[in-house]
């Protein structure tokens, strides 16, 4: 039991330099450390660092120099590296399956892009005729054309 003489003090803390604010902060946006820890680490309450992040953050997006078009635009970018590396990999995949002969999308990849693959692999066929086994396409044959004559 708590005597009469035991008041109930608010801790103290020192006083925290701007340069520790941030590295806190950039820290916690990073994922290094949690907000519970980075209090514990520096021992400042958790509603100071909360404080800190709403105000220090903005701030070091700043720093960054990249405005909110900028990234924009750099995601755009991105994801059309990353549909042009999809559509590569699925054209990959769709001759493999006319090679070898084995729907290895319908077994291991989202129906959706297994579609997709599917897709490619008829408009290859329309384009190319149709493969063998070692890969060699068989063109369909043209009626009426003209043997070539430098043939012996």
């Amino acid at each position: 039991m708590k005597t009469q003489n035991e008041h109930w003090r608010k801790k103290s803390y020192q006083k925290v330099t701007l340069e520790t604010k941030l590295l806190v902060v950039d820290q916690i946006l990073n994922g290094q450390v949690s907000t519970r820890l980075a209090s514990e680490k520096y021992d400042v309450p958790r509603t100071t660092i909360n404080y800190w992040l709403r105000k220090y953050s903005t701030l070091v997006q700043q720093n960054t120099g990249m405005s909110k078009l900028d990234e924009i635009k750099k995601l755009k970018e991105r994801i059309e590296e990353l549909e042009f590396v999809k559509d590569f990999q699925q054209d990959i995949i769709a001759d493999m399956e006319l090679i070898t002969g084995v729907d290895m999308s319908k077994k291991s990849l989202p129906k959706t892009l297994a579609k997709e693959i599917e897709l490619k692999k008829k408009n290859r066929l329309k384009e190319n005729g149709s493969m063998d086994v070692l890969g060699l396409v068989n063109k369909p044959s043209i009626k009426g054309s003209k043997p070539n004559k430098n043939n012996k």
